[in-house]
């Protein structure tokens, strides 16, 4: 009896996860990213589990999943479960925890520092050392085994690695307080014909997806440097270069009481991940700072989490 009961619950532990994972993303869309499943495949896995245990868990209610009283119990009695997974993935010979990150310049100051002082604060067992890198160079490093875990805003992902989806967010064009164009609610391509403009190296698909903007609608903006870095663009534009059009995340934020933001609709929205290794799980550390990172990043005119 006791081997059944062993390879039942072992079964139905991929269920769990699943409803684990709907609890804390509310949605099955949002669910399925986490995972890395297919929406269908979190529904199938939700109905066998209501289905062995006999109860509904969620509710349809305006179109939108809800869940019952009874999805609430079972999540409290499943944390020993991931509490008891989470010590599997502790090292049994370290006495700390520790991740290693790497992010590109546009996190590696206010945003990162603060989620890492944070973090620590409430996980005194834990130690993080964080580096430097532009995201094509964070890519390499957490394939190469170098890093546990990166933050990176490209969408093309390398064989070995996965990408976490974070954050999405709208292009803006970055601009000095009191700049005519801070009147409008929202920047054209053309209203930045003759400006004077910060623009991304050419090594960056984004250059080349914003000439190819400005020539197919005949606009000829006043190139005056070239960065490779969103934070570093915004830096130009707040020491009187020009404008910018950059990722606000999250720039926005940090330098509200120092530039205007104005959304720039015409450019394809910027995507922000984490990246983690694909041929070991994610460590019980690196799920942790996610989930931190996840709950305490404050919500903005410009991004939204995913």
């Amino acid at each position: 009896m006791a081997r059944n009961m062993t390879r039942k619950s072992w079964h139905s532990l991929p269920e769990y996860q699943t409803f684990r994972a709907m609890m804390e993303s509310s949605t099955t869309a949002a669910a399925a990213r986490r995972l890395g499943l297919s929406q269908s495949a979190v529904s199938r896995s939700l109905s066998s589990l209501e289905n062995r245990i006999g109860q509904s868990l969620f509710e349809r209610d305006a179109g939108r999943l809800k869940y019952t009283a009874a999805a609430v119990e079972l999540n409290a009695r499943l944390d020993p479960l991931f509490a008891a997974l989470d010590q599997i993935d502790r090292p049994a010979d370290l006495g700390r925890d520790h991740l290693s990150i790497i992010v590109p310049p546009t996190f590696a100051t206010r945003f990162l520092a603060r989620h890492v002082a944070s973090f620590t604060r409430s996980h005194p067992d834990n130690f993080i050392s964080a580096e430097y890198g532009n995201s094509e160079v964070a890519l390499k490093a957490v394939l190469k085994g170098q890093f546990d875990l990166g933050i990176v805003a490209v969408d093309q992902t390398r064989a070995g690695t996965r990408l976490i989806p974070f954050r999405r967010a709208v292009p803006v064009v970055a601009m000095p307080h009191g700049h005519p164009l801070a009147e409008r609610s929202e920047i054209e391509p053309a209203a930045l014909h003759d400006q004077d403009l910060v623009v991304q190296s050419y090594r960056f698909a984004r250059r080349s997806q914003m000439e190819k903007l400005f020539n197919e609608l005949g606009v000829r903006p006043n190139i005056v440097a070239e960065v490779t870095s969103s934070v570093a663009a915004a830096e130009m534009v707040r020491a009187g270069l020009g404008l910018a059009v950059i990722n606000p995340f999250p720039i926005a934020a940090q330098m509200s009481d120092e530039l205007d933001f104005r959304v720039f609709p015409s450019a394809l929205p910027y995507q922000v991940y984490f990246v983690a290794p694909e041929d070991r799980p994610v460590s019980r550390i690196a799920r942790h700072f996610m989930q931190h990172i996840r709950l305490h990043t404050p919500k903005d005119a410009y991004s939204h989490g995913l």
